[in-house]
């Protein structure tokens, strides 16, 4: 931890000392001298070293913890230009990235999507695409394809083989069963009376 601090304090040292030489002849410390200068300091293995040091300590990085607001306002400008766009585009292209995207997003996009359908007016904007006659017409040819007649099919026959659905039918049955017995009764009773 000392070798740490030497170390960078024996950077600032130097970095003050050449800008205290170049101010006491006379002349103003140049940017890119500066610059340069610092740069070339921090690419030295003491350097790099120091920063790394710096950076895993408990309190060193709860210092550079950043700013929520920056964060979300950095991410925003970045997904909203166009630069962002073409970069989401291209890496979304990735059949793995975008598996582990939509996975990662699964949970949010569900509970946004419970929430709007309970939205008044995301109900109404609803309707109205489905009321729309393209979208109507849209889903009529889609009905009529056979790969949707085999999928309708594939979803039955996996309801019917089901022992809740089939439960449930059961239950269906036997209450149909019982109002038509109750009917015929009645009907029986009144061509008696």
């Amino acid at each position: 931890m000392r070798k740490r601090y030497m170390a960078l304090g024996l950077g600032i040292l130097l970095l003050f000392s050449g800008c205290a030489q170049q101010n006491s002849e006379g002349s103003q410390p140049s940017y890119d001298g500066t610059k340069k200068m610092m740069v070339d300091m921090l690419k030295t293995d003491e350097g790099k070293e120091a920063i790394h040091e710096l950076m895993t300590e408990e309190d060193m990085r709860e210092e550079f913890v950043m700013d929520q607001d920056m964060v979300k306002k950095t991410i925003q400008d970045t997904l909203t230009s166009e630069e962002g766009r073409k970069y989401w585009q291209e890496i979304l292209k990735d059949p793995e990235f975008a598996k582990t995207f939509a996975q990662s997003m699964q949970q949010e996009n569900e509970k946004m999507l419970k929430a709007l359908m309970k939205d008044p007016e995301y109900q109404a904007m609803l309707i109205d695409v489905l009321k729309d006659p393209e979208m109507e017409k849209s889903a009529l040819e889609l009905m009529k394809t056979k790969e949707y007649r085999e999928q309708l099919n594939t979803v039955m026959q996996e309801n019917f083989d089901s022992p809740y659905f089939q439960e449930k039918l059961n239950e269906m049955l036997k209450k149909i069963a019982e109002e038509n017995k109750a009917s015929e009764k009645e009907g029986n009773n009144e061509s008696k009376g």
